[in-house]
């Protein structure tokens, strides 16, 4: 799933910053993400030439995610969000998602809500693809994550992806407590109906009563 520098990086690149600017009051911000398409992890083989010697450069593997969709949020001073909601929409560097290989191809920004954050993220419209529906149940729980709160008694996990500076000379990330929150169960009308296992008698026999 996005990583909390990952999403701030993107915001940071939208408002015009430079990598060795100030980030603390994005590093402030509250962050949350619910998996609307889980996707799959794609491995990809790279081979380089050093052009000016003709030496080979290390061979190397690169990973990508691939067909995945996420939400993502922030939550944090009301002027901070409106002012990086319009360079979201009109950002003065250039979006991509992790590596430069991979622009956005879509409108990243989704709106501003009022509310928390939490809440913005369950009622947020179900985002996933139509094909990946298709292949869902009826009933789609989507996981979802959130900065833990002090004492927080929900699963709670460790993860080093605070940014404190993105400055290519010394990058440095700071740790955050992320709870697992309860999934959000979505309805798919488009979705496979439940099928009734070949060895369940008793169940098939209720069905075919119900559907007389």
């Amino acid at each position: 799933m996005p990583s909390k520098s990952g999403v701030l990086g993107l915001l940071a690149a939208a408002d015009g910053r430079r990598r060795a600017d100030p980030i603390e009051d994005l590093a402030r911000l509250r962050f949350g993400v619910r998996v609307d398409q889980p996707g799959r992890l794609q491995r990809d083989f790279q081979t380089a030439i050093n052009w000016d010697s003709g030496q080979s450069m290390p061979l190397s593997y690169r990973y990508y995610l691939a067909d995945a969709v996420f939400v993502a949020g922030v939550e944090g001073d009301p002027s901070l969000l409106e002012a990086l909601a319009e360079r979201v929409r009109k950002p003065r560097f250039s979006l991509y998602l992790g590596r430069r290989s991979c622009p956005v191809t879509e409108p990243v920004f989704l709106g501003l809500v009022d509310g928390s954050l939490e809440q913005a993220l369950r009622n947020h419209q179900w985002q996933a693809s139509t094909w990946y529906r298709r292949r869902q149940p009826r009933e789609v729980p989507l996981e979802l994550y959130v900065d833990a709160y002090l004492e927080d008694d929900r699963p709670v996990e460790t993860r080093r992806d605070v940014p404190i500076s993105y400055n290519p000379e010394r990058r440095e990330y700071g740790w955050r407590e992320v709870a697992h929150a309860e999934p959000v169960v979505v309805p798919n009308p488009a979705g496979v109906a439940p099928t009734v296992s070949g060895t369940d008698w008793l169940a098939a026999a209720v069905t075919a009563i119900e559907e007389v």
